[in-house]
């Protein structure tokens, strides 16, 4: 979803990747119905491994609430959004954290 607002709040300004230490290897269903209620349609997006992120040096890497176990990523600029993960959260609460992450990648997009 970061990846999403990234494209969405960042006019083509940017260029967002997401990838997980863990992917699932699909989208989570209640993350494509809550992006598609803000008109965004995940179905075209994977779950992927980090191994599949350009090898570059990142601007900004952004590692959601893993603490200490966060893989490292090459960037100029690291943080961690201590986000719980909505993966097992009913629809309303999920809405609730995707909120929070619009809101958070709005904030680094305003520092960039």
């Amino acid at each position: 979803m970061a990846q999403s607002f990234a494209n969405i709040h960042g006019k083509g300004n940017v260029a967002a990747w997401s990838a997980s230490s863990r992917p699932s290897g699909k989208i989570n269903p209640k993350a494509i119905a809550a992006m598609s209620e803000l008109g965004y349609d995940l179905t075209t997006h994977d779950s992927k491994s980090l191994d599949k992120i350009p090898a570059v040096e990142f601007e900004y890497a952004v590692t959601m609430g893993c603490g200490d176990e966060c893989p490292y990523v090459r960037a100029n600029y690291l943080e961690d959004w201590n986000i719980p993960d909505p993966r097992n959260m009913d629809e309303a609460e999920f809405r609730k954290v995707r909120d929070i992450i619009e809101k958070q990648v709005q904030q680094l997009l305003n520092k960039l």
